[in-house]
């Protein structure tokens, strides 16, 4: 299994936002604090990005405002305390982290780590490290944070991200491992403009397997129960999470009960119809069958009239009507030969032309129908003429 840090970390805050998100592939709308946040990451990258000579604060804030995305606010006072609160970050971290008096190795840094083995299954880990500095003790492994809420310094050195982090960099950077006193992990809460920072030991580096092989396994055993928590005032699947979506319930025309209701009397209908169409084509017949061996059009009964009339539709040869009409320039007025266009052109010809087209026409086909008449009705019209 591929498994990125967000969808761990994803699946520990809601495994039913994982299920949406990773298995059902369900997009979910993006919220104005995670466009905020990416916004804010890329200012950052930018700004940190080596070049001749570094980004002024002036710049970087053109960058912000260049790619700033107004679509996600609701009103315009909400996007202006947003956009005024994206400045006020950018300031005070350009005051504070000059990009000269860093030494960046690398910025947004991704990664593939590999967990497990053939006894217990091999899986991928991947993420991405916004910023790896090399300091004078060592290194520091940078995440970024624009969310407002600052955790203890307590779960700071037990954050599993970080460990995952650290695990990823000296994957790359194994020598590294000997030394892990010199290695630094940091959540930058930018809001704050706090830094909170951490070491690790090998043995919280060792409880990185146990703790996804735990996420995996359930994963993988199916459990996706939803789990309520703060963080659900910011989920993008609210709608159709069972714990939510009555907050969005619309007024309902029907029910549920009353369409399937109504479904099983249309069948039962429909397939009563059939049958009575059914019946009602072989009496039909029957009928037919009866005029036919007593030669007579009409039949009488108790209850009314049935009648038999005889329809005829006639089709023209079309070849023959050309070799007529084409000479005389009158094809064209036809171009499809049918009974409406050429009663037109028949107006126009001389009668022997009339006379060989009627020839020209042929029986396409025959039908018998039954006309009725309950005694009823003939009793009504009856009153009437009286």
């Amino acid at each position: 299994m591929r498994l990125s840090y967000s969808g761990l970390g994803s699946y520990e805050t809601c495994p039913l936002k994982y299920k949406y998100q990773y298995i059902d592939r369900i997009k979910e709308p993006k919220s104005k604090d995670q466009v905020f946040g990416t916004l804010i990451h890329s200012v950052l990258h930018y700004y940190h990005t080596p070049a001749l000579l570094p980004p002024t604060l002036e710049q970087a804030l053109d960058f912000y405002a260049k790619r700033w995305n107004s679509e996600v606010f609701e009103n315009e006072l909400e996007e202006r305390a947003a956009f005024t609160e994206g400045v006020k970050i950018i300031e005070r971290y350009c005051q504070e982290n000059r990009p000269e008096n860093f030494t960046i190795v690398d910025l947004e840094s991704r990664f593939s780590l590999e967990i497990g083995d053939d006894a217990t299954g091999k899986h991928t880990l991947s993420g991405i490290i916004d910023r790896i500095d090399k300091t004078d003790e060592g290194y520091e492994i940078i995440d970024y944070k624009t969310t407002k809420k600052m955790p203890s310094q307590e779960k700071v050195d037990n954050d599993l991200q970080l460990s995952i982090y650290l695990k990823a960099f000296l994957n790359r950077y194994p020598k590294e491992a000997a030394h892990l006193d010199r290695l630094t992990v940091s959540l930058y809460y930018l809001k704050h403009g706090v830094k909170l920072s951490s070491k690790r030991t090998q043995e919280q580096l060792d409880q990185i397997e146990p703790a996804c092989f735990r996420v995996i396994e359930a994963i993988e055993d199916g459990k996706f129960d939803p789990q309520l928590s703060p963080l659900c005032d910011w989920c993008g699947y609210q709608k159709i999470c069972p714990l939510w979506k009555h907050k969005f319930a619309e007024t309902r025309t029907f029910e549920t009960g009353e369409v399937e209701k109504a479904i099983a009397e249309y069948l039962d209908l429909k397939s009563q119809l059939s049958a009575e169409k059914l019946r009602l084509m072989k009496l039909q017949e029957t009928i037919l069958a009866y005029m036919e061996q007593e030669g007579v059009d009409r039949v009488f009964s108790e209850q009314g009239i049935i009648g038999k009339s005889l329809r005829k539709t006639y089709k023209y040869d079309e070849a023959q009507i050309r070799a007529l009409l084409e000479p005389l320039d009158k094809w064209e007025g036809v171009l499809k030969v049918d009974g409406i266009a050429l009663r037109n052109i028949l107006a126009t010809l001389p009668s022997p032309l009339k006379q060989e087209i009627e020839h020209a026409k042929k029986l396409d086909k025959e039908s018998v129908s039954l006309s009725v008449k309950r005694v009823k009705d003939i009793e009504s019209s009856d009153d009437l003429a009286a």
